[in-house]
């Protein structure tokens, strides 16, 4: 039996009464639908009002839209609901992680960077007060993954960095200040990604940590987080064959599986070892990494009857909900493993979903400016004599753009541009195909070359690298002997893998308005330059250095 009463629910007499009348009153049918969050948009408006009224539906999250328009699709399913629903968000960068007109507060790494506890809890404030201002309730964030391995695709500046201690300072305030707001937070991915150089969204991932290893690091923030009340975790497409082999000495390798399907790591580790009492959520199973492990028939009530509480998105939702009924009748899944999910989903709901109104409050642009003021690293200057980069220096700046131009609230090129300008500079926008081959002898020292690149981390991708122009790659900093040139990674903090001579090289973390005009107006003070990188951006290259 689940203890409602305890941590992380701590819930009061009346609220352990309303789960526990709640639950007698639900049909196996309707305990069943708790167990689904859904994709809002992969469904008609009336196809979600009647889900809802019928009790097939747990939980609901909506891409990002403008605050009204998520108020207006929440309306007609409060009023439906008989049970009020779970309302997610990947609340990871800030508001626009739930509204699009919310601020982007910058990615975890960009936190991290500040090297400033402070700076996390506004970072959690933020994305708690602007979610629950629309009716969001549930977070999954934040990720605490550990970016262990640069060529990771999908990781990178979505983390916190590669120190787990510092994973798990900057975590857990984060938690406290979204569960301080009435959020309930969703710590994410565990077993952990970032050991990988792969995507789980596209076929099963390996955390191949030895135990001890992972107990170490993963395991001590999962556990410090459970420590100080976290409510729930998502669990992603993982494996991690050494803990789950230590659980069960009788599993061998092959047979090892993802997290969301793997009873040694669920109930084993997360529940026996960690002693988590929240809701477990599996990352969406429309993902690679779930559809592959296991015939989905099989997988849908395995996750339940390994550990998961809930599943994220359907493939089909009408056949994943007949799946899991089938695994309650053939007693796959048990009716005592269902009511300990469905309990665990209501006090989680019991917390959050009749909370009173968030009396906190949050300076999202003034915090999010003093965050890319003081993250705004510079990795590497083997070249002191080019900063500061001021008009009388060079009074004309060649702006190269890597990478994806559109950001929100416009382009890379033309806020460079525009601000630029106004501080006096000639700026010239490089296009690679309208050049050619040429020498060296009519290059100017009073020119400085600017690169700003975009590349970013983003699911469905096997790797982030920069592609550059297929014109003999005019577009590489192939003079950086002859012409002043300033390197800027705006998103990924690896890109001086790339570029390795280039003698001046800055990240940034997050390609936003704020940031590209602290950058900017760092180069022209010449700083100072205040962040720590959470990485080894030299990606151990010996070269990078140079």
């Amino acid at each position: 039996m689940v203890d409602i009463r305890k941590k992380p629910f701590d819930l009061s007499g009346a609220q352990a009464a309303w789960v526990r009348q709640t639950l007698a009153g639900m049909s196996i049918e309707e305990k069943a639908g708790q167990l689904f969050c859904v994709m809002g948009q992969d469904y008609a408006p009336e196809t979600l009002r009647q889900m809802t009224a019928q009790g097939r539906i747990g939980g609901i999250l909506f891409r990002p839209e403008p605050a009204e328009r998520i108020r207006s699709r929440y309306a007609p399913l409060d009023a439906a609901a008989r049970i009020p629903l779970l309302k997610a968000a990947n609340l990871e960068e800030g508001g626009t992680g739930g509204l699009s007109d919310g601020t982007l507060f910058g990615w975890p790494m960009l936190t991290a960077a500040t090297d400033d506890l402070r700076t996390a809890e506004r970072f959690g404030r933020v994305c708690a007060v602007e979610g629950r201002s629309v009716g969001i309730n549930w977070t999954f964030s934040p990720v605490c993954d550990i970016d262990m391995n640069f060529r990771n695709p999908i990781t990178n500046v979505r983390t916190f960095g590669s120190d787990p201690e510092r994973v798990k300072a900057m975590a857990a305030r984060y938690v406290g200040a979204v569960q301080g707001c009435g959020m309930a937070a969703c710590a994410k991915h565990f077993p952990g990604d970032g050991v990988d150089y792969r995507d789980q969204h596209l076929h099963p991932t390996y955390n191949s940590l030895p135990a001890a290893q992972w107990y170490d690091t993963y395991g001590a923030i999962y556990r410090e987080l459970i420590d100080r009340g976290l409510m729930s975790v998502m669990v992603g497409h993982i494996v991690q064959p050494a803990v789950a082999m230590e659980i069960n000495p009788a599993l061998r390798f092959e047979d090892c599986l993802p997290a969301s399907l793997s009873p040694e790591l669920l109930t084993g580790v997360l529940r026996g070892r960690l002693g988590f009492n929240g809701v477990i959520t599996s990352d969406a199973t429309i993902m690679g990494g779930y559809c592959m492990a296991m015939e989905r028939r099989r997988a849908i009530p395995a996750s339940i009857a390994a550990g998961c509480d809930m599943l994220v998105f359907n493939t089909d939702f009408e056949e994943d909900y007949r799946y899991l009924l089938g695994g309650i009748e053939d007693g796959t899944v048990s009716l005592q493993r269902l009511d300990d999910a469905v309990t665990r989903i209501l006090a989680l709901k019991a917390r959050v979903c009749f909370a009173p109104p968030c009396r906190e409050t949050a300076e999202g642009v003034a915090w999010q400016c003093e965050a890319a003021e003081r993250a705004v690293t510079l990795v590497k200057n083997n070249r002191p004599d080019i900063l500061p980069v001021t008009p009388r220096r060079y009074p004309a700046i060649r702006l190269i753009v890597l990478g994806k131009d559109s950001i929100s609230g416009g382009s890379v090129t033309q806020m460079a541009k525009a601000f630029l300008e106004a501080q006096g500079f000639d700026v010239e926008v490089y296009n690679p195909m309208e050049d050619d081959l040429h020498g060296t002898s009519a290059l100017s020292g009073r020119r400085l070359t600017l690169y700003l690149a975009n590349y970013e981390q983003a699911s469905n991708q096997t790797t982030v690298r920069i592609d550059w122009c297929k014109k003999h790659a005019l577009d590489t900093p192939r003079f950086v002997s002859e012409e002043p040139c300033v390197f800027v990674s705006l998103a990924n903090p690896y890109l001086l893998q790339d570029v390795p001579r280039v003698p001046v090289y800055i990240n940034a973390y997050t390609a936003s308005r704020a940031v590209i005009e602290a950058v900017i107006g760092k180069l022209l003070r010449d700083g100072p330059f205040e962040g720590v990188s959470p990485v080894d951006a030299f990606c151990g290259l010996p070269d990078t250095r140079l």
